[in-house]
Protein backbone atom coordinates (compact mmCIF):
# COMPACT_ATOMS: atom_id res chain seq x y z
CA UNK A 1 0.00 0.00 0.00
CA UNK A 2 1.42 3.27 -1.30
CA UNK A 3 1.85 5.58 1.45
CA UNK A 4 -0.37 8.52 1.43
CA UNK A 5 0.16 10.29 4.95
CA UNK A 6 3.57 12.80 5.71
CA UNK A 7 4.80 13.96 8.66
CA UNK A 8 6.01 17.75 8.93
CA UNK A 9 8.54 19.56 11.36
CA UNK A 10 6.87 22.82 12.98
CA UNK A 11 6.17 24.35 16.15
CA UNK A 12 3.24 23.37 18.32
CA UNK A 13 1.48 25.90 20.50
CA UNK A 14 3.26 27.23 23.69
CA UNK A 15 2.36 27.81 27.02
CA UNK A 16 4.55 29.47 29.41
CA UNK A 17 4.72 30.08 33.49
CA UNK A 18 7.39 31.78 35.50
CA UNK A 19 6.42 29.49 38.27
CA UNK A 20 9.73 28.40 40.08
CA UNK A 21 8.24 24.83 41.12
CA UNK A 22 6.07 24.23 38.56
CA UNK A 23 5.12 24.61 35.35
CA UNK A 24 3.08 24.00 32.01
CA UNK A 25 5.61 23.43 29.43
CA UNK A 26 5.25 24.97 26.07
CA UNK A 27 3.90 22.68 22.98
CA UNK A 28 7.01 23.96 20.89
CA UNK A 29 9.31 21.84 23.38
CA UNK A 30 7.75 18.48 21.07
CA UNK A 31 9.65 19.05 18.39
CA UNK A 32 7.76 16.52 15.53
CA UNK A 33 4.36 17.72 14.79
CA UNK A 34 2.62 15.43 12.81
CA UNK A 35 -0.29 16.13 9.61
CA UNK A 36 -2.86 13.35 9.97
CA UNK A 37 -4.04 12.38 6.89
CA UNK A 38 -7.53 10.88 6.69
CA UNK A 39 -9.94 9.58 4.22
CA UNK A 40 -13.63 9.74 4.90
CA UNK A 41 -16.01 6.41 5.39
CA UNK A 42 -19.47 6.56 4.03
CA UNK A 43 -20.49 4.24 6.72
CA UNK A 44 -20.15 2.36 10.46
CA UNK A 45 -20.00 -1.20 11.20
CA UNK A 46 -17.95 -4.27 12.54
CA UNK A 47 -17.92 -5.79 9.12
CA UNK A 48 -17.30 -2.15 7.46
CA UNK A 49 -14.53 -1.77 9.75
CA UNK A 50 -13.19 -4.71 9.69
CA UNK A 51 -12.81 -4.26 5.87
CA UNK A 52 -10.56 -1.05 6.79
CA UNK A 53 -7.94 -2.70 9.73
CA UNK A 54 -7.35 -5.51 6.88
CA UNK A 55 -6.71 -2.95 4.20
CA UNK A 56 -4.07 -1.40 6.87
CA UNK A 57 -6.37 1.72 8.27
CA UNK A 58 -7.47 2.18 11.46
CA UNK A 59 -11.42 3.82 11.93
CA UNK A 60 -11.99 7.06 13.25
CA UNK A 61 -14.53 9.18 14.59
CA UNK A 62 -13.82 13.06 14.74
CA UNK A 63 -16.72 14.68 16.79
CA UNK A 64 -17.68 18.20 17.92
CA UNK A 65 -16.95 19.71 21.48
CA UNK A 66 -20.49 19.51 21.99
CA UNK A 67 -21.10 15.95 20.89
CA UNK A 68 -18.85 15.17 23.96
CA UNK A 69 -21.15 17.02 26.83
CA UNK A 70 -22.99 15.58 29.62
CA UNK A 71 -27.22 15.92 29.29
CA UNK A 72 -26.65 18.61 32.23
CA UNK A 73 -23.76 20.77 30.23
CA UNK A 74 -24.93 23.27 28.53
CA UNK A 75 -23.50 23.86 25.48
CA UNK A 76 -20.78 26.97 24.33
CA UNK A 77 -23.08 27.15 20.81
CA UNK A 78 -26.15 25.50 19.35
CA UNK A 79 -25.43 26.30 15.81
CA UNK A 80 -26.35 23.32 13.47
CA UNK A 81 -22.75 23.46 11.21
CA UNK A 82 -21.22 22.73 14.34
CA UNK A 83 -23.60 20.28 15.56
CA UNK A 84 -23.31 18.50 12.53
CA UNK A 85 -19.11 18.30 12.50
CA UNK A 86 -19.13 14.13 13.03
CA UNK A 87 -17.06 12.62 10.69
CA UNK A 88 -16.36 9.21 9.79
CA UNK A 89 -12.78 8.43 8.68
CA UNK A 90 -10.06 6.28 8.19
CA UNK A 91 -6.34 6.61 9.15
CA UNK A 92 -3.43 4.76 7.78
CA UNK A 93 -2.30 1.98 10.80
CA UNK A 94 1.59 2.92 9.78
CA UNK A 95 1.21 6.57 10.53
CA UNK A 96 -1.03 6.11 14.07
CA UNK A 97 2.29 4.18 15.03
CA UNK A 98 4.71 6.41 13.97
CA UNK A 99 2.87 9.41 15.60
CA UNK A 100 2.50 7.55 19.14
CA UNK A 101 6.57 6.55 18.90
CA UNK A 102 7.74 10.41 19.06
CA UNK A 103 4.64 11.47 21.44
CA UNK A 104 4.24 8.90 23.57
CA UNK A 105 1.31 8.31 25.60
CA UNK A 106 -0.36 10.06 27.61
CA UNK A 107 1.35 12.96 26.01
CA UNK A 108 -0.73 11.93 22.82
CA UNK A 109 -4.18 12.97 24.66
CA UNK A 110 -2.88 16.84 25.15
CA UNK A 111 -1.36 17.32 22.01
CA UNK A 112 -3.04 18.71 19.32
CA UNK A 113 -2.40 17.96 15.61
CA UNK A 114 -3.59 18.76 12.27
CA UNK A 115 -5.84 16.72 10.27
CA UNK A 116 -6.53 16.61 6.37
CA UNK A 117 -9.26 14.63 5.24
CA UNK A 118 -8.77 14.06 1.62
CA UNK A 119 -11.30 12.25 -1.29
CA UNK A 120 -9.51 9.74 -1.15
CA UNK A 121 -6.19 7.29 -0.56
CA UNK A 122 -3.59 9.21 -2.74
CA UNK A 123 -5.65 12.03 -3.40
CA UNK A 124 -4.79 15.60 -3.67
CA UNK A 125 -8.65 17.07 -3.12
CA UNK A 126 -8.73 18.09 0.45
CA UNK A 127 -12.30 18.02 1.53
CA UNK A 128 -11.97 19.50 5.13
CA UNK A 129 -9.11 19.98 7.42
CA UNK A 130 -8.69 21.56 11.20
CA UNK A 131 -6.92 20.66 14.49
CA UNK A 132 -8.15 17.79 16.51
CA UNK A 133 -7.28 16.62 19.47
CA UNK A 134 -7.58 12.43 20.21
CA UNK A 135 -9.34 12.06 23.33
CA UNK A 136 -9.64 7.86 23.00
CA UNK A 137 -7.50 5.20 21.72
CA UNK A 138 -10.02 1.34 21.53
CA UNK A 139 -7.68 -1.30 21.55
CA UNK A 140 -8.07 -5.15 21.25
CA UNK A 141 -7.76 -6.56 24.93
CA UNK A 142 -6.07 -10.01 23.16
CA UNK A 143 -3.39 -8.66 21.17
CA UNK A 144 -3.56 -4.65 22.01
CA UNK A 145 -4.44 -3.77 18.36
CA UNK A 146 -5.62 -0.27 17.61
CA UNK A 147 -9.44 -1.40 16.59
CA UNK A 148 -10.31 2.65 16.49
CA UNK A 149 -9.95 6.17 17.48
CA UNK A 150 -11.97 9.08 18.98
CA UNK A 151 -10.63 12.60 18.30
CA UNK A 152 -12.73 15.60 19.16
CA UNK A 153 -11.99 19.43 16.76
CA UNK A 154 -10.01 21.51 18.46
CA UNK A 155 -10.01 25.17 16.77
CA UNK A 156 -9.13 28.54 18.55
CA UNK A 157 -11.86 29.47 21.07
CA UNK A 158 -13.07 26.10 21.31
CA UNK A 159 -12.94 24.86 25.08
CA UNK A 160 -11.70 21.41 25.65
CA UNK A 161 -11.79 18.78 28.87
CA UNK A 162 -8.06 17.55 29.15
CA UNK A 163 -6.15 15.89 31.38
CA UNK A 164 -2.73 16.86 31.65
CA UNK A 165 -0.45 14.48 32.28
CA UNK A 166 2.43 15.44 35.40
CA UNK A 167 6.05 15.15 35.26
CA UNK A 168 8.18 15.44 38.05
CA UNK A 169 11.87 16.12 37.77
CA UNK A 170 15.01 17.07 40.39
CA UNK A 171 14.48 13.92 41.97
CA UNK A 172 18.40 13.61 42.23
CA UNK A 173 18.77 16.15 44.45
CA UNK A 174 15.74 16.24 46.43
CA UNK A 175 16.90 16.84 50.02
CA UNK A 176 14.24 14.87 51.50
CA UNK A 177 14.81 11.76 48.85
CA UNK A 178 18.39 12.43 49.66
CA UNK A 179 17.58 11.45 53.57
CA UNK A 180 15.80 8.52 52.58
CA UNK A 181 12.06 9.96 52.23
CA UNK A 182 10.18 8.42 49.45
CA UNK A 183 8.29 10.35 46.69
CA UNK A 184 4.26 9.50 46.72
CA UNK A 185 3.34 10.77 43.07
CA UNK A 186 -0.05 11.31 44.37
CA UNK A 187 -1.57 12.55 41.07
CA UNK A 188 -0.42 11.05 37.37
CA UNK A 189 -2.61 13.98 35.56
CA UNK A 190 -4.52 17.34 36.12
CA UNK A 191 -7.93 17.91 34.58
CA UNK A 192 -8.17 21.55 32.98
CA UNK A 193 -11.04 22.95 31.00
CA UNK A 194 -9.13 24.42 28.14
CA UNK A 195 -8.71 26.85 25.43
CA UNK A 196 -7.65 24.62 22.51
CA UNK A 197 -4.71 27.49 21.58
CA UNK A 198 -3.40 27.11 25.05
CA UNK A 199 -3.53 23.34 25.88
CA UNK A 200 0.03 22.24 28.00
CA UNK A 201 1.29 19.06 26.36
CA UNK A 202 2.39 18.50 30.38
CA UNK A 203 2.95 19.72 33.65
CA UNK A 204 6.07 19.52 35.32
CA UNK A 205 6.78 19.21 38.83
CA UNK A 206 10.05 20.36 40.65
CA UNK A 207 10.84 18.22 43.60
CA UNK A 208 14.38 19.22 44.02
CA UNK A 209 13.79 21.61 47.13
CA UNK A 210 11.53 19.19 49.14
CA UNK A 211 12.29 17.85 52.40
CA UNK A 212 10.53 14.89 54.45
CA UNK A 213 7.13 16.43 54.66
CA UNK A 214 6.99 18.51 51.81
CA UNK A 215 4.11 18.43 49.24
CA UNK A 216 2.80 20.36 46.50
CA UNK A 217 -0.94 21.26 45.94
CA UNK A 218 -2.72 21.31 42.97
CA UNK A 219 -3.59 24.88 43.79
CA UNK A 220 0.66 25.63 43.83
CA UNK A 221 0.41 25.58 39.98
CA UNK A 222 0.48 28.28 38.15
CA UNK A 223 -0.63 27.94 33.89
CA UNK A 224 -2.01 30.18 31.15
CA UNK A 225 -4.99 32.37 33.20
CA UNK A 226 -7.52 30.81 30.65
CA UNK A 227 -7.08 27.03 32.11
CA UNK A 228 -9.71 26.37 34.30
CA UNK A 229 -9.04 23.33 37.14
CA UNK A 230 -11.63 20.88 37.25
CA UNK A 231 -10.97 19.30 40.87
CA UNK A 232 -13.53 20.19 44.24
CA UNK A 233 -10.17 20.42 46.27
CA UNK A 234 -7.61 22.68 44.97
CA UNK A 235 -5.79 21.68 48.10
CA UNK A 236 -5.44 18.20 46.80
CA UNK A 237 -1.57 17.08 46.87
CA UNK A 238 0.41 16.46 43.90
CA UNK A 239 3.15 14.33 45.00
CA UNK A 240 4.77 14.53 48.60
CA UNK A 241 7.80 13.47 50.50
CA UNK A 242 6.50 10.73 52.69
CA UNK A 243 9.19 9.53 55.57
CA UNK A 244 10.70 5.89 55.11
CA UNK A 245 9.52 3.67 58.33
CA UNK A 246 12.25 1.02 58.87
CA UNK A 247 11.12 -1.85 61.12
CA UNK A 248 13.72 -3.46 62.82
CA UNK A 249 12.81 -6.91 64.46
CA UNK A 250 13.15 -6.38 68.60
CA UNK A 251 15.84 -9.30 70.05
CA UNK A 252 14.33 -11.78 71.77
CA UNK A 253 14.68 -12.09 75.41
CA UNK A 254 16.59 -14.68 77.05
Amino acid sequence: MAKWWRSATSNLRAVVSNHPTLSAQPSSQLASYHTIQAIPRECSGGRVSARDRAQGRIPAVVLSQQQLLRPNEEPQTSSAQTLSRKRLVTTERKQIHSILKSVELPFFYSTTFALQIRAGSGSSHLIESGPVLPIKIHRDEESGNILNLVFVWAEDGSELKVDVPVVFKGEDVCPGLKKGGHLNRVRASLKYRCPAEHIPPKIEVDVSNLDIGDRILMRDVEVHPSLKLLSKNENMPICKIDPTTLEFQKPSSL
